[in-house]
């Protein structure tokens, strides 16, 4: 029986090339991993989001892909449309 993805990914950690760019990555995954949970709990499509937001479905599209870089305006204008409060924190390192 193979690797599941969660086991991969604890090993790939213990490489500190990866582990490196994996945690700069994170806070993207983690807008994104909002945004995807979001709209499926509130079962609102990419198009209905872009409908009430005014921001263009294609660009949604490629946020929720990892390929854009949002600004917080439009992060909140995005919160707004599906009903939600845009909280930002910062955090120590766990070094």
């Amino acid at each position: 029986m193979g690797k599941n993805f969660r086991e991969t990914l604890n090993e790939q950690l213990n490489n500190p090339e990866f582990k490196k760019e994996w945690d700069a990555l994170e806070p993207e995954y983690q807008i994104i991993k909002a945004m995807l949970d979001t709209r499926n709990e509130k079962a609102m499509t990419q198009k209905q989001l872009a409908d009430i937001t005014g921001i263009p479905q294609a660009d949604i599209s490629r946020l929720e892909n990892g390929n854009a870089n949002p600004s917080l305006r439009t992060l909140q204008r995005l919160a707004d449309g599906m009903g939600m409060k845009l909280k930002l924190e910062f955090v120590p390192v766990n070094r």
